[in-house]
């Protein structure tokens, strides 16, 4: 029986905070927020994997000795403005420690192609006027605000109820 895995940076309670107030500020689509709790920043995801390979993946991420740093949400944006599915926030300064794990994976799973360090904050099903959305959207003025990462964990993600719930597995302190 496989787990449903991905690693993840959590983010603080004030950064929580200021994303539900822009959650609010988002024009009318039909779709859902994410809840507060299931905030974070994904890193790699990993998918169904058995639990063999999950201690395998623990050993390999407790390997990593990356420096605490500050990041940052500092923009929001949809991936595509013709077929709008997900309201992200950018999270700056994420990269480095994303390419470490993906090296110390390598051998296990493919490296992401191109990590753009974002939460989802909305996932979208349908929007009336998708013009109209993303100029409203792109008023949206956001606190810019920074944090420290100190650590990075290793998530499972049970989807059987009506929202996600997401466990922690492991959490890889940084240096």
């Amino acid at each position: 029986m496989g787990m449903r895995v991905f690693i993840a940076i959590d983010i603080p309670d004030n950064v929580k905070e200021e994303i539900l107030r822009i959650q609010k500020k988002l024009p009318e689509f039909s779709g859902k927020l994410t809840e507060k709790e299931n905030l974070h920043l994904t890193l790699k995801f990993l998918g169904e994997i058995s639990e063999q390979e999950v201690e395998k993946i623990k050993n390999k991420l407790k390997e990593i000795k990356l420096e605490k740093f500050d990041a940052g949400i500092s923009e929001i944006g949809v991936f595509n403005k013709n077929f709008i599915k997900i309201i992200w926030i950018k999270l700056d300064n994420c990269e480095e420690l994303q390419k470490e794990i993906d090296s110390k994976l390598e051998n296990l799973f493919e490296k992401e192609e191109r990590f753009m360090s974002h939460l989802t904050i909305a996932r979208v099903k349908n929007v009336k006027d998708k013009k109209k959305f993303i100029s409203e959207i792109e008023k949206i003025k956001i606190n810019k605000i920074n944090f420290l990462v100190s650590s990075f964990k290793l998530k499972k993600s049970d989807l059987a109820g009506k929202k996600p719930v997401y466990e922690d597995i492991l959490e890889v302190k940084l240096v």
